[in-house]
């Protein structure tokens, strides 16, 4: 039970931090998207910023897919070969 409330508390650290940088990077954005906009066309600017925030997200979202699916075969192809036994020589 230890080792299970030991690695929810992990994912509840990552995920807290993970937001925070979220957080953090939504400022800095906006920020950038207001310097390049100015005031006058925050509307404009906040549906520009929600369009290129989500097509990013979907991007990272399937890269990081692709990446899991490869890594994923990897590790089955390493585990099944180290489960063959070693041939001897003769």
């Amino acid at each position: 039970m230890k080792k299970e409330v030991l690695e929810k508390l992990n994912i509840l650290l990552t995920s807290a931090f993970g937001l925070v940088a979220a957080l953090a990077w939504n400022d800095a954005i906006k920020a950038l998207f207001v310097a390049i906009f100015g005031q006058a066309g925050t509307i404009i600017a906040m549906f520009l910023y929600a369009i290129v925030v989500t097509i990013i997200v979907v991007w990272v979202t399937m890269r990081l897919s692709i990446f899991s699916e490869k890594t994923g075969d990897l590790a089955n192809k390493v585990v099944s070969t180290a489960k063959k036994p070693l041939k001897k020589k003769k």
